[in-house]
């Protein structure tokens, strides 16, 4: 089975926002407080065909030409009504065939706002509890938990379930379209552990998703697909949607175009039935989808789902700071700057070579959706538009005052913290000045003020949310920059272990070799002896590499993750010891690294090993023993055995939550 991992598209499939707190009761939580809701003088929105169409025609004109993208449907529902319906650019490029309503497109994660759809109508019936234990809805399976904490349905529809990794049986490749992978045995097969207190930390989940998709199966009886297409979309007329593909669906559907406009092919999943991210559709059937969700759930005379259910699905149950939303039941609240203060909510969705956006404004009864064919991010720049042209806001945002920060309340703060989906993501926090100073391996460096104990600003205005956890510590951060990947689930503070017996308090190796054990990337030998200046072979650089990567909670990247690692490199042998220039061009094979400055190497560094080695002496991955000679050239000392304590400065430094590049000394 292909195993494919879609780096381009990653930040939109995993859109949301920020730290919170949950709701602890059955009853809706309160819509977003006063500065998110709007005045009753707010603009009424898009009422016009011509208006609305005089409006998008030139906004997809500009935004297709700037993000590359072939084809968009765009469709804006008000007042139980369509408004405009309209395709943009072509299908498919090639064939010259354009895109209309009737355009098929992978919707992705907007899936999972019909996943919970159906949980509720299960609730609405007695059928399921919203607040009750999952597992006696999962047909026999067990989740794992460490917790003492049951998980439940609640927790999995508003992305709180508290798993290790959310993504482990997200499969998708083009080899899946054509096959039939039943649910429950992949879903054994793929099992991860509830390792937080569910409710207490949010986490972008496909997991969930597909558990919860799995419980409606075997709550109902009805397969997933079958379900949706007996309870959702056949009491909406949507005649041209799918949680399966069919024939007749595919031969409309959009062509996929990566980010350099060629075309890529169609993905399927495993399993088959994908609860988080499978169904197809078109925008003449989403409008049918937004209206019944603006109608309280009744479309055409039928009430699919209960109006207290709806309203679990477009009020925040869960927030970052109590004035940044962030999860409905199904539903999220990410770029809370561009709502200019009223009260949307948000799903988005991305596959390989398609993205889709649905956007709800309850409170006015407006809605629209579109779907495109690349990787990009323009919905978000339509959103933008959207909302500044028809909900702009009404008055202005007050500015923050800041509080006085003192080094001693900063240390509930100061740490060192990893992102609970994205492994790779990591922070460091410190004190200075009167700052609190976040350095991280994705957006660099920020000096933040504190507006409250819970919510602090950058120096580009982006908002920082500390929770607490059950016993009232500092223990998770939501960081809010559209300019990075820090905006897909939250942080946890990774907490120091204890130090080894045998390395040294002034060892220079000391910081790296504890970060990696505090990242539980590398441990002890034995015992509690890290064994510092021990020898490394090939296949146990190699494991530690993986896990510093921070990718190994993708498990359909593993394997492809291990054969770039070692590609070019002669002779890769598991048992063999590890040389420093091997260990260079393994790290460099997964960091692909440029050269941040001209380097010039001393010492003996073989041919093929020359690049990897320079470009990771520039970007200042070096440890204490590599040295600066005085014509200004560095000896790496290439082909000497790699110690561990040297292991572990190189993949701090490479994959830990440095700023590149580092000043070599």
């Amino acid at each position: 089975m292909k195993k494919k991992l879609r780096l381009a598209s990653l930040a939109l499939l995993v859109l949301s926002s920020s730290i919170f707190t949950a709701c602890s009761s059955d009853t809706p939580a309160a819509k977003p407080p006063e500065a998110l809701q709007p005045d009753k003088g707010a603009s009424q929105g898009p009422l016009d065909t011509k208006e609305v169409e005089a409006f998008a025609d030139p906004i997809f004109a500009e935004k297709m030409k700037k993000f590359s993208v072939n084809g968009s449907s765009f469709v804006v529902v008000k007042d139980g009504k369509v408004v405009l319906n309209k395709g943009y650019g072509y299908a498919d490029k090639e064939k010259n065939i354009p895109v209309d309503k009737n355009t098929v497109f992978q919707i992705a994660s907007v899936t999972k706002t019909f996943t919970a759809l159906a949980a509720l109508q299960l609730v609405d019936e007695g059928k399921m509890e919203l607040k009750g234990d999952i597992e006696p809805y999962l047909g026999g399976l067990k989740v794992p938990n460490k917790t003492g904490t049951p998980l439940t349905l609640f927790d999995l529809l508003t992305y709180t379930s508290g798993i290790d990794y959310p993504d482990i049986a997200n499969y998708v490749g083009p080899d899946l379209v054509y096959q039939d992978i039943p649910t429950k045995p992949f879903l054994a097969e793929h099992m991860p552990t509830v390792v937080r207190k569910p409710g207490e930390a949010y986490t972008y989940d496909n997991y969930a998703f597909l558990l919860a998709g799995h419980a409606v199966e075997n709550v109902s009886g009805l397969r997933y697909d079958k379900y949706m297409q007996e309870k959702v979309f056949k009491p909406l007329g949507m005649t041209s949607t799918s949680a399966r593909f069919t024939p007749e669906l595919l031969a409309r559907m959009a062509a996929h175009y990566d980010p350099s406009d060629k075309p890529v092919p169609t993905d399927g999943h495993a399993p088959t039935d994908g609860p988080q991210g499978s169904i197809i559709s078109t925008a003449e059937d989403m409008s049918k989808y937004m209206i019944m969700q603006l109608q309280k759930g009744k479309y055409d005379g039928k009430q699919l789902v209960s109006p207290k259910s709806v309203d679990l699905m477009h009020n925040y149950q869960v927030f970052s700071e109590k004035s940044l939303p962030m999860t409905t039941v199904g539903f999220e609240g990410y770029f809370t700057d561009l709502m200019n203060g009223h009260h949307v909510i948000m799903k988005g969705g991305s596959m390989t070579g398609h993205q889709s956006l649905m956007v709800l404004l309850p409170d006015k009864n407006t809605g629209f959706f579109m779907s495109y064919n690349n990787d990009s991010m323009m919905s978000i720049d339509v959103f933008e538009e959207f909302m500044d042209h028809y909900f702009p806001a009404e008055k202005e945002p007050e500015k923050p005052t800041y509080l006085p920060l003192n080094e001693k309340d900063a240390q509930q703060y100061t740490g060192m913290y990893q992102n609970t989906r994205l492994l790779f993501l990591k922070t460091k926090f410190s004190y200075d000045n009167g700052n609190l100073i976040m350095e991280t391996n994705s957006s660099g460096k920020h000096a933040l003020k504190m507006i409250n104990p819970l919510l602090f600003e950058d120096e580009s205005g982006n908002k920082l949310a500390f929770k607490k956890d059950s016993h009232g510590q500092i223990e998770y951060y939501y960081y809010t920059n559209r300019s990075s990947m820090e905006f897909i689930s939250d942080a946890q503070k990774m907490h120091e272990k204890t130090p080894f017996d045998d390395v040294a308090k002034d060892s220079p190796y000391k910081p790296h070799i504890d970060n990696l054990n505090t990242w539980g990337v590398m441990g002890a030998r034995t015992g509690n002896s890290f064994q510092p200046q021990s020898t490394m072979t090939q296949g146990e650089f190699a494991d530690v590499l993986l896990k510093a990567h921070g990718w190994y909670g993708f498990a359909y990247s593993i394997e492809d993750n291990k054969k770039l690692m070692v590609a070019d490199i002669p002779g890769f042998d598991r048992k063999a010891p590890v040389t420093r220039q091997i260990a260079a061009a393994m790290i460099q094979n997964m960091k692909q690294l440029e050269p941040a400055s001209e380097i010039k190497l001393a010492g003996t560094t073989d041919e093929w090993a020359v690049k990897a080695v320079t470009a990771l002496v520039s970007q200042g991955i070096v440890d204490p023993g590599a040295s600066v000679k005085p014509d200004g050239s560095v000896d790496f000392r290439s082909k000497q055995p790699l110690l561990r304590q040297e292991a572990a400065v190189l993949l701090d430094k490479a994959f830990g939550y440095y700023t590149l590049p580092h000043k070599v000394q």
